[in-house]
Order: structure tokens, then sequence, then C-alpha cells
């Protein structure tokens, strides 16, 4: 029954809003001739639920209320042309009155259902504290993309940053300053990539993006771009905290996203190594998870 709904799901998520909006329509139309062409004696109002059900979910509230609407306006216009099988004229506005507020409670209540649903979603994909992506939708939406890069030969690159000395301003300024630098972060580097891009933070005071369509040279230039707007922001508010990253392109690798993020955090740490507030950069070709020799270093 779950795979039922689940392809059910895929199949109406894949029309257009306008697609949808037409066949709900039609849904009502149909409906209503039904009800004039049987009379009086079946109750088929249930039978608009679909369409609106199928409007509020997949194209909006509005669209649900738009939908209860038509449905009692088709529904009361078979009535009226049947009006002589009513003992009293105004039966078919009553019952029509009737089934839109329980149409219009359906539609609340499918939208509120829904809204929960996509809230939770989120929450499991997402940080809590900065609202960009977490490890988890980090690793699948990247095994997505890697799968893409790997079909049309495209170079992918995965920039991984840490905070330095994060610690001391966690304990010299407390955990609310801390918590809003890690915002910060999160910010500056979410204004800085495109929107085909990725960036997750992993938990504690280290970051990643993802990069498609993306060299060696795009990557480190966004690099250097991203450590020099942080490190303006740090000045702004006073804070002495500078980032080590690492940044590693491969170019035509079968490569999967745990190794990606195992090379960039190791350059990261090569980089704050040799000093901190470095960006350690390395192309890889052929897939060599020790061949560290050709790591090129930002001062």
């Amino acid at each position: 029954m779950k795979y039922f709904f689940s392809q059910i799901n895929k199949l109406f998520s894949e029309f257009s809003r306008l697609t949808l909006v037409i066949l709900s329509v039609g849904l009502i139309l149909l409906v209503g001739l039904i009800r004039y062409n049987t009379g009086t004696e079946y109750a088929l109002s249930l039978f608009f639920l679909f369409p609106i059900v199928l409007s509020t979910w997949y194209v909006g509230r509005g669209a649900g209320i738009i939908m209860s609407i038509l449905s009692i306006i088709a529904w009361l216009i078979a009535d009226l042309y049947l009006l002589s099988e009513f003992s009293d004229s105004r039966i078919p506005f009553i019952n029509e009155t009737f089934r839109l507020i329980v149409f219009l409670f359906v539609t609340y209540l499918v939208w509120g259902v829904k809204t929960a649903l996509e809230a939770q979603k989120n929450l499991a994909r997402t940080d809590p504290l900065t609202g960009i992506a977490n490890r988890r939708f980090f690793f699948e939406f990247v095994e997505i993309e890697l799968k893409k890069a790997q079909r049309f030969k495209d170079n992918v690159s995965i920039i991984y940053m840490d905070i330095d000395d994060f610690k001391i301003v966690n304990d010299n300024l407390g955990h609310q300053i801390g918590d809003n630098l890690l915002k910060v972060v999160a910010e500056t580097i979410t204004k800085n990539i495109r929107a085909i891009d990725i960036a997750a933070r992993f938990g504690g005071d280290e970051f990643g993006i993802f990069l498609s369509k993306t060299n060696d040279e795009g990557a480190r230039s966004l690099a250097e771009k991203i450590q020099k707007r942080l490190l303006d922001r740090m000045r702004h508010h006073h804070w002495t905290t500078t980032f080590s990253i690492g940044v590693v392109t491969f170019q035509n690798c079968n490569v999967r996203v745990y190794e990606m993020l195992h090379i960039a955090d190791k350059l990261m740490y090569f980089a704050k190594r040799n000093g901190k507030n470095r960006i350690a950069c390395q192309l890889i070709i052929e897939k060599s998870e020790e061949a560290l020799a050709d790591i090129e270093v930002i001062l």
C-alpha cells in the first residue's frame, strides 16, 4: 500500500500546477454531470473531495478553496435543474451551504497535514541553528548530483571549512555569541554560492559546500571569495576567528560523497597545521586518497 501511494504521489508531482487545476475542474464538471443524470436519489457529493484534495495538496490551499466553491456551484446547478424533485425550493441552497462548510473544513485539514509533514521533513534535512542543510541531507543531495556528473563527465568540487579557534569564542564570549557566529558564517556562505550548489553544517564549527560543474580554478576562486567575505564579517563583529579551508576537485572520477569529504577534510587539516587561515587545494584526476604531494596551499 505504501508503494502504491508513493507511485501516485510521484505521478501527480510530475504534473504542472496548471495541469492539476484543469484536471480538478474537469473532475468537478464530470461529477456535476453525473449528479444531473442520476437524479437526487444518489448522494455523490463525496466524489468532489478527490479534486478538492488533489488541488489542495499539489497546488495550494487557495486552489482547494476555489475547487470547493466550484464543486458547490456545479452541484447546485444540477440540483436547480432537478428542482421539481425537491419538496421545498430552498433545500438545494441549504444543502450546498452545509456541503461548502464540509469541503472547506476538508481543505484546511488537508493543508494542515501537508504543512506539518513538510515542516517535519525540513527539520530532518536542515541544521536547526543555522537553517542550512545538515550532514544527512548533504549526503543525499550530493549522491544524486554525483550520478549526474559521472554521466555527463562534469567536474565537481567540495569545499570543507573549519572555524579556527572557535572554542575560544565560546569560552570567552559565551555560547550565545558562538551561535551567532555560526549563523553569520552560514548566511555568508549561502549568499555567495549558486542556487545549484549546496552548503551544510556538519556539526560543531565545520561546514561543507558542494559545487556542481565546477573545476579546480572555480572552486579555489570561490573559496578565496568566501574566506574574504567571512573575515570581513568577523572584523565587523570584532571576532578574532579565522578559517581553514580544504578544496578538492574531481575530474572524471567515479567517487562517492564520503570519499570526497574524507579528502577535503584532510586538506582542511593540512591548511590548519600549516598556520591556520589557509586554503589547501587539490585536483584529483585519478582517485587517490593518499596522493597529497600536489596540494597547493594559499597563504
